[in-house]
Parts: C-alpha cells; structure tokens; sequence
C-alpha cells in the first residue's frame, strides 16, 4: 500500500502526496526527499521532453541509495489514475507500464523514492522503432577516480573515445548528442526519425563501433567479454533493443552526492576536469541558470539512418581495401 502521506503539493490541478518528506535519501549531504521533489520540478522543463510517451522503468530507493531498490516496470495499483498507463507487448502477453508525460507524475515519482527514471528508446505509439540510437562509454575497468568513477587522466580515455565516435557519426551525415551519465561515462546519443526498426538501428550502431574499434585497435574494443578488452575501452551499443532503456537525461543517479546525467556542449569534452559525476542535484539547477539546456533544439537534428548506412558501406570497403 502507498505510505500514508504527511501533506500534499499543488502541481497544476493534481494534488500531488508528499510522504516522508525529510527522509533522507542521500544521507552524507543531508539530501532529502521533499530536495528530490524539488529538483525534478526545477528541471521538468528539460527533462519531460525525453520522458513523454514513452514506458518507463523507475529506479526505486525507499531506504536512501544506499539502501535496498528495486527495478518498477509494472504500474503499482496504488498509483493515481491520472499516471498515464501503457499497455506493453512483452514475449509472454503484455506489461502495463507508465509513463511521465507531466509535471505532477514526475513528483509523484519523485516522492515514491525513483531515484533515476530509465526511458525507453521508442514511443508508446511506435514501440518498435527507436527515435533515438545510444553509445555508452565508460572507462576501462583499470581505471581509477572519484566516486568509483574514472576522473582525471582515467577519464580522459573516455574523453578521447567520445570525440572520436562523435567524428565518425559526423562524417556519417548524422548529429550526434553528448552528455555525463551521472555514474561512470558519458553517452553519445544519435535523434532518429522513427522509421528504423530495432534491429536496423542496433545493427548500425554494432557496425559503427567495429569501424571505429578497428581504427583504434589498441584503445577500443567490441568485445562484450571482460577478459577480452584488455585495458580498452568498450564501445557498449546492447542498449539499442526492444524493452531497453537509458537514463533519461537530467535524471539523478543512486550515488553519492546525487549526481545527474547532465547534457554537454562539444566544447566541454575538451575540459581537462569533465568526468561522469561532474554535476550534482544541487549544482544543475545552477548550471542550467547561467548556460541554459546544452540539448535545446536537438530535435532538429533528427536523422534517417538510410544515408548513414550507405556512407558506413563505404568507409568499411574503404577500410578493407
């Protein structure tokens, strides 16, 4: 049953229940649920964009981050009809899932300890067509940093690797997006315009990995298997599949001092300080304050992957040549 809730907050024309509002969710910085609340009001207009229409998977920490969570893909049955509800085709029969399409559901959330909002790839109308294709990279398994995270020269393999995948996608015709994942690297993300099935768009991306793993043979890899890298970097593209997800950018992350998955400029892979947590809860809403979402407009920058791939034909022939 939902917790018995202490007061409620006014969002629109929703009566939204804060429960427990000084649980502390982040407990080394006194962070609390009703800051939680806070944070994704503060950033609802950057972050429902990447959010509306689509299942949801909520990352869900009752005891604080460092306490027991679990992964929510069905709608609980306490949860407020006006929670949008989709039902989702899954192998055996179907899965009703939310989705955050407003202000008072992304509280509501926020007050039922989801940490972290993990959006699909598609669009509940068109769930078998991503509109968007993710590389994650993250440092190799040597390196060392803050927070359990590679900074400093560790960091700087993935810095590297970053602006090179972001050459490559760039000579393909497309219009690659850069930004932290809040945990340990950073994720390029390519807009596509939804009439890309997932296989296609998977394949693609495995395809564009090998090219650039083969470019770079001693610092990049493809290899899923641990013991196989070697010290590289792997070049993960198994997120671009039906029913996966990826963080939703903005979102916080279930790790100390509540760092965010924060959109980047390209000019700011070239800081020497940039790592995976660099932004936190209390430091985003400041930097959205003086520099703005570094993602606005990106939806013009959706892309057919059809010249893409005809282009990667090329290269690779080039490259076997």
């Amino acid at each position: 049953m939902s917790p018995k809730a202490k007061e409620y907050i006014r969002i629109g024309n929703r009566s939204v229940p804060l429960s427990n509002p000084d649980k502390e969710l982040f407990p080394e910085d006194g962070i609390t649920k009703a800051e939680l609340v806070d944070y994704y009001r503060t950033v609802s207009r950057v972050i429902l964009p990447h959010l509306r229409d689509r299942p949801l998977v909520m990352e869900r920490y009752p005891d604080g981050y460092r306490g027991r969570s679990f992964y929510h893909k069905d709608v609980p049955d306490y949860f407020p009809d006006w929670v949008h509800r989709h039902e989702v085709p899954k192998e055996d029969g179907s899965l009703t899932m939310a989705s955050c399409d407003d202000v008072a559901t992304l509280a509501y959330l926020a007050n039922q300890a989801c940490i972290t909002l993990h959006p699909w790839l598609s669009r509940t109308d068109h769930l078998n067509c991503p509109d968007r294709v993710v590389f994650d990279l993250d440092p190799p398994d040597h390196s060392g940093g803050r927070g359990g995270q590679a900074a400093g020269d560790g960091f700087e393999v993935v810095r590297r690797a970053a602006r090179q995948l972001g050459d490559l996608l760039t000579e393909l015709g497309l219009r690659p997006a850069l930004m932290t994942t809040g945990s340990r690297g950073l994720h390029l993300v390519v807009l596509l315009n939804r009439r890309t099935d997932f296989d296609t768009a998977r394949a693609f991306a495995r395809r564009v990995a090998d090219l650039l793993a083969a470019r770079h043979p001693d610092a990049l890899t493809t290899q899923a298997r641990k013991d196989q890298r070697h010290g590289r970097l792997y070049l993960d593209t198994q997120r671009n599949a039906y029913a996966q997800t990826s963080v939703a950018p903005y979102a916080v992350r279930a790790r100390p001092h509540a760092p965010v998955a924060t959109p980047l400029d390209w000019a700011e892979l070239d800081d020497p300080d940039l790592h995976a947590q660099r932004w936190t809860l209390r430091t985003l809403p400041e930097r959205l304050d003086a520099q703005g979402d570094a993602w606005k407009g990106l939806s013009r920058c959706r892309r057919s992957l059809d010249g893409a791939r005809r282009r990667l034909d090329d290269l690779r022939q080039d490259a076997a040549a």
